[in-house]
């Protein structure tokens, strides 16, 4: 495996990174900077390489906490998995040719949900599968029961003990799979299973993001047969074997979109790159709202910040719809916007932990249930702050950028988890950003958590 001097130090299993960011706002971004792979694609097609025997090799595999952890997932089952990071490419090369034992462990999914992944294309190949209840961010409940109906349809036997699922089939059947309510991670966990199951399998109401899109496109290639991808609809006939293939994973949506906002809520000119604006286009709709300028190109958006800022309301929903993803990182945009701003989230019951922190700077919001008032604009300022999850990482790093003085951000590994070097991204275009911290052994860390 191939790593840089940032993966060592983010990624020693023995030590824990206590990092800080310390951010002095007051300059507007200028200039261009790149976005990475998606890492919301890159794991779904990483848990597709154990559909296959043979070499699956993604390119534009983001430089990320989550890719690391989904490695060592992979590895501690038996696949060779070599990740490679440099200026050419940032690579991925998979074999699981030699899994040893189809079983996934509490340590290994404990800081990531989309672990769960792993459940349908283990079944599938290997007739059985044993995965621990996976972990993630913690903003509000994303129970996997929607994977486990749908095993069950396709014929799995599934039993849940001692915070273990466990899933037996001698071969999976296809059968009609109707989603009770839209889950991208489901959505990818069961297509994954139904392209080795016998039969047809017919999905209906699936989630339709771009990233389920990416996903179905590395299948085909490796001999899926799969129609509707991007739908509400997907039709999957069943083969008896994949073989391996070589994919390139989509750009950031999410990266790309709290860049955008990083443009406009510091009064700048950026120029976005290496992006797909076809992805995006919620988001432009409710900036353009907002009065931001954007100028979108084949793969490439200009926002333009240089107009004053007026509120306007947002609900988080599915793709299509604006993102759940970039509700935090509105809300941010929303201080600095004139009038009041209703911000209703959907999706997740329990993410607005950012809005505190974001009081604590001297914004003036107020949380009503799913729904946050926003009244702006206001004049934010520095202050200590702590990072609850990976987006609400990203917001308080563009509220930092606007804020008087000094903001210091504690917790930024959530970030790492999801944003690609993303102090020195943004450091490329202007801003007073850096990152401290010690690096602890592990027991010292725990046990300064635990205040002993």
């Amino acid at each position: 495996m191939l790593l840089g001097a940032y993966a060592k130090l983010h990624y020693n299993p023995n030590q824990l990174a206590m990092d800080k960011f310390v951010i002095r706002g007051g300059n507007p971004l200028l200039g261009t900077v790149r976005v990475s792979g998606a890492k919301n694609a890159a794991l779904p097609a990483m848990a597709a390489a154990l559909l296959t025997e043979e070499q699956v090799i993604l390119e534009n595999i983001p430089q990320v906490r989550d890719i690391e952890t989904e490695r060592k997932l992979l590895a501690a089952m038996g696949a060779e998995v070599e990740l490679g990071f440099g200026r050419a490419h940032h690579r991925t090369t998979i074999s699981c040719g030699s899994i040893r034992n189809p079983e996934v462990g509490y340590d290994l999914v404990k800081t990531m949900r989309a672990s769960s992944l792993v459940l349908g294309p283990l079944v599938a190949r290997f007739g059985r599968a044993r995965v621990s209840l996976p972990g993630g961010c913690a903003i509000g409940a994303r129970p996997i029961d929607l994977h486990i109906k749908g095993l069950e349809r396709l014929g799995a036997r599934i039993t849940q003990e001692h915070g273990y699922i466990e899933a037996r089939a001698d071969r999976l059947k296809g059968e009609e799979i109707v989603f009770d309510k839209i889950t991208v991670t489901g959505t990818e966990d069961l297509l994954m299973a139904a392209t080795l199951a016998e039969g047809e399998t017919l999905m209906l109401n699936c989630a339709r993001e771009p990233e389920v899109q990416d996903l179905a496109e590395l299948l085909i290639k490796m001999g899926a047969k799969i129609e509707g991808a991007g739908t509400a609809t997907i039709r999957i006939q069943g083969v008896t074997r994949l073989h391996g293939a070589k994919h390139k994973i989509i750009p950031d949506r999410i990266e790309a979109a709290t860049f955008i906002i990083a443009g406009a809520i510091t009064g700048g000119d950026l120029n976005v790159t290496a992006c797909e604006p076809q992805h995006l286009d919620a988001l432009f709709q409710k900036l353009q709202e907002v009065g931001v300028k954007i100028v979108p190109g084949p793969d490439s958006v200009r926002v333009m910040g240089d107009n004053p800022l007026q509120a306007a309301d947002v609900n988080t929903e599915e793709y299509p719809g604006f993102p759940t993803d970039m509700q935090a990182q509105y809300m941010a945009l929303a201080t600095q916007a004139e009038g009041a701003s209703i911000i209703t989230e959907n999706i997740f019951e329990n993410r607005f932990m950012h809005a505190l922190e974001m009081v604590r700077m001297g914004a003036n919001i107020k949380i009503e249930g799913r729904r946050a008032v926003v009244r702006g604009r206001t004049a934010l300022s520095g202050a200590a702050v702590l990072a609850s999850d990976l987006r609400a990482s990203a917001s308080l790093v563009l509220a930092a950028l606007v804020a008087d003085d000094e903001t210091i951000i504690d917790r930024v590994y959530h970030i790492d988890r999801g944003y690609e070097h993303i102090e020195e991204k943004l450091k490329g275009v202007g801003a007073q950003i850096r990152r401290i911290g010690e690096i602890f052994p592990k027991k010292k860390a725990m046990a300064k958590a635990a205040g002993r």
